[in-house]
């Protein structure tokens, strides 16, 4: 988890949206307005296999939204097009 969200910050560097992997990590990311303290004004939470699905590409993230896995709220929390970040591994 810690791995991919630093990957995470590689390819999308800022402090505009803060994504939380609880209780694994949180980073924040994408250029845009940072968050300096109190609550961010885009945040985007979900467990570590919902996460680690999306990184991989096992789960689209309009599934993981719809399913509830997922919560994304505020300006530029929509990730989609940064995901997936890695390859799955084959099967």
């Amino acid at each position: 988890v810690k791995e991919s969200l630093a990957h995470l910050v590689e390819i999308a560097p800022g402090r505009a949206v803060e994504v939380r992997i609880p209780p694994f990590a949180a980073v924040q990311a994408v250029e845009g307005r940072a968050h300096r303290r109190g609550t961010p004004s885009a945040v985007v939470e979900t467990d570590a296999v919902t996460w680690l699905s999306l990184v991989v590409g096992r789960l689209s993230w309009q599934d993981a939204l719809a399913s509830g896995r997922l919560q994304a709220s505020g300006e530029r929390s929509d990730l989609s097009t940064l995901l997936p970040i890695l390859a799955a591994p084959s099967d």
